[in-house]
């Protein structure tokens, strides 16, 4: 049985996925195939910019 294993994305990662997605030059399923990660999840990343850069 072979196990998957989660993968970690770092801080500089999710910053750079979330500007993208703040930018708006690309829908978020264009930037989810570029980057290899679901579209929910750039949802989450951008959102959590916004509120940092609220603060």
């Amino acid at each position: 049985m072979i196990k998957c294993t989660r993968r970690n994305h770092g801080g500089v990662f999710k910053a750079k996925v979330a500007l993208e997605a703040i930018k708006g030059e690309q829908i978020l399923a264009e930037l989810a195939q570029r980057f290899q990660v679901h579209p929910n999840q750039i949802t989450q990343w951008k959102k959590q910019l916004e509120m940092v850069q609220v603060v």
